[in-house]
């Protein structure tokens, strides 16, 4: 009889109710099932002597046998690191101290025999090791060490009330004993072929008690895999089901709004990118689900037109269309310019803001619900219960990371049947955090810039070539052009990011003073009506240079401003870097960004800014994003426990990811209900998840 996973952790012999109730505290573990997916972080082998030739990329922790044959110091950013030369008979690889150099350059001798033991790097095209534990091969042989052992996640209050690691692993082997190290497989036996995966039976043992550094990278590789394949079965099955069951309003005709509009009054050639994604928001329309779809594109790439060519298939069949904005200056300007491409077209179309005016308001309400109003423009104003539309066919919203699903949701239901859904950002997602977090969408990527935009050139300079920049600043206001300087605001020290932004609007207005030029200021601490009216002000050219916080950030469109100064730079997040990049570079001129900081820099800062000097792609800045920062902080604080993973990491594993979404892709395109005998293994074990707990904290 084989034990049941879901038994609580109490009854595991050696746990006992105190040390079941710090377990269930400290590390989330209930029941048998999550004592076994307790995965540890690191390894220790001290039995094996592994030769330099035979060391992997798995960072697990090894012992050399070898002689130091050389010494020598190396400069860096602050004083010099030692590092000696190790080899054996197989090979070369390097030990770094960063620490206590004379103590060991004067206890170590060349020539000798030593046995070392740490984590290896891979770094520069070979191996070292930090901080070694190194001993003479005499020494070490008289006092030999136990196995290999795995080294479980811990926290202070798990150690001090003596659950040591040691402990852990004693419960571990009682666990195995219990189940006589029997688990039931996950995987159908064609995927396990077809990747030469180990039994799941094997890679539970392996990872927690592995017999070789070669079944614990193949258990790794085996349960990474497993945990991504069924998140990203069970986004694709939610997509499905989300197609099959909830019906859209079918758009099944193009009609004259968008060929008059298309023939007669397109403002430009569309890209290429344009043309593949509207035929693609077409076929979605075309079919009878409902549209969910997330369209990407970079900053200036052009969503917007084909957000409105998309409104224009929905009034073509007779449907109501709305377009949700996070602030009211960037709805303000999708109103401004949808109103224009409105106008020879005979189309009516409203704004609704928490500022407009009850009267105003009346008027919209009466025209939405008997639809004489076509398209409904605003901010979360539009999510109240009392804007009622007579049929919403279509509801776009812009900048999808500023909204919680709840808002979305609340979309659904201002219609008998939900609208077709568009979301559009200008944060371009890499690809693998797109795949997990937005899995469940269709995605959409514009992929290239309009013709004849010029690339923004951006440079970073140090805090005292500031009078270079002020001279370049008055040479581009003579041109006729514009500037933004913003200012960095980060909550916690309102006070002190408000008196940069004030010193540095004081040191401005000296070195650019009145009449010859005018300045606006905008910040968090001025009312909203004030805001508006400054950047008015800069919006018609009144003022030549806007001083500001990171109010900015999202969508003013200014096509005359050709210069983005940045101060402050290195405590900007690489997307909101790019994001206010992107205010510039609207018009036909050339354009800038200068990134201004201090000489202090952080490593993680130099590679933000490079990053930004080397590279206009959206796309490779998020990657390189998502790399510093981690999932959580990339999606902002709402979204930042999406993914629940117990040992896959979708920045490093990524190419795993990759794997896994085609495998799930293909089983559900050739079995979209898993019933055949074959896929019965994948269905149990979706069912059983779904039962016990979601390994997504996001799917509702």
């Amino acid at each position: 009889m084989s034990v049941n996973l879901q038994t609580p952790i109490d009854y595991l012999k050696g746990v006992g109710p105190n040390r079941a109730d710090l377990l269930r505290s400290e590390l989330g573990i209930q029941t048998y099932q999550d004592l076994i997916n307790l995965f540890p972080n690191r390894y220790i082998d001290r039995t094996r002597y592994y030769k330099i030739n035979q060391l992997q990329r798995n960072n697990a922790e090894v012992q050399i046998i070898g002689k130091i044959t050389g010494f020598r110091e190396v400069a860096q950013k602050r004083g010099k690191r030692l590092v000696a030369d190790f080899r054996d008979d197989t090979g070369m690889m390097e030990l770094v101290w960063f620490r206590g150099q004379k103590w060991i350059r004067d206890s170590l001798k060349t020539g000798q025999t030593y046995v070392i033991f740490g984590k290896t790097n891979w770094f520069g095209g070979k191996f070292n090791m930090p901080h070694p534990e190194i001993e003479l091969q005499s020494e070490h042989e008289s006092n030999l060490r136990s196995a290999m052992q795995a080294i479980y996640p811990s926290t202070e209050k798990l150690s001090n009330k003596g659950i040591t690691n040691k402990v852990v692993t004693t419960i571990m082997q009682q666990l195995f004993l219990d189940t006589k190290g029997r688990f039931v497989e996950t995987l159908p036996d064609s995927v396990m072929s077809e990747l030469k995966l180990i039994s799941k039976s094997e890679a539970l043992f392996n990872i927690h008690f592995p017999k070789t550094p070669e079944l614990l990278a193949r258990a790794q590789f085996r349960l990474k895999f497993e945990e991504l394949f069924y998140i990203q079965l069970q986004l694709i099955i939610k997509n499905l089901i989300h197609k099959s069951k909830i019906k859209g309003f079918t758009f099944d005709k193009v009609g004259d709004y968008f060929n008059t509009f298309y023939k007669d009054h397109l403002p430009f050639e569309l890209t290429n990118a344009q043309k593949r994604v509207l035929k693609e928001i077409r076929h979605d329309l075309g079919s009878n689900a409902q549209m969910n779809r997330l369209l990407q594109g970079d900053v200036g790439s052009g969503k917007t037109i084909v957000a409105f060519m998309s409104i224009l298939m929905g009034l073509d069949n007779g449907f109501q269309c709305c377009l949700i904005a996070p602030t009211a200056i960037l709805s303000a300007q999708h109103y401004q310019g949808i109103s224009e491409l409105c106008k020879p077209l005979g189309i009516s179309v409203s704004l609704l803001q928490g500022s407009t005016k009850t009267s105003e308001r009346r008027i919209i309400h009466e025209n939405l619900e008997n639809g004489n109003l076509q398209i409904l423009i605003g901010t979360h104003a539009l999510l109240e219960d009392k804007v009622k539309f007579k049929n919403l066919g279509l509801a776009i919203i812009d900048e999808q990371h500023r909204f919680g699903v709840k808002q979305r949701s609340k979309l659904w239901h201002k219609n008998t049947l939900p609208p077709n859904i568009l979301v559009m950002t200008a944060t371009p997602i890499p690809r693998t955090l797109a795949m997990s977090v937005y899995g469940d969408l269709d995605i959409s990527v514009i992929d290239e810039l309009p013709a004849g935009r010029k690339p923004i050139k951006t440079v970073h300079r140090f805090d005292n070539n500031r009078l270079k920049v002020f001279k370049f600043m008055k040479d581009e206001i003579a041109l006729g052009r514009q500037i933004y300087i913003v200012y960095p605001l980060i909550q916690e020290n309102e006070t002190m990011d408000y008196k940069d932004l004030m010193d540095g609007y004081e040191s401005v207005s000296r070195e650019f003073p009145m009449p010859d030029y005018q300045i606006s200021i905008v910040h968090g601490k001025m009312k909203p009506a004030d805001k508006d009216y400054e950047m008015e002000r800069f919006v018609k050219g009144e003022t030549q240079i806007m001083v500001a916080t990171t109010v900015i950030e999202v969508g003013v469109n200014v096509p005359n401003a050709s210069v983005m100064i940045i101060e402050s730079a290195e405590r900007f997040g690489l997307s909101q870097l790019h994001q206010l990049r992107g205010r510039v570079g609207r018009g036909a001129e050339q354009s800038y960004c200068i990134l201004m900081t201090s000489h202090k820099l952080s490593q993680d800062s130099k590679t933000r800014l490079e990053t930004m000097v080397r590279s206009s792609d959206g796309f490779e800045i998020a990657e390189v994003d998502l790399k510093l920062r981690g999932p959580g902080d990339l999606m902002g604080t709402q979204q930042s426990g999406i993914l629940n993973l117990r040992i896959a990491d979708i920045v490093k594993d990524k190419d795993i990811l990759e794997q896994s979404r085609y495998y799930a892709k293909n089983i559900l395109k050739l079995d979209p209900s898993l019933a055949s005998p074959e896929h019965r293994v994948i269905l149990n074990t979706y069912r059983q998840m779904s039962k016990f707990r979601n390994i997504w904290n996001y799917i509702s």
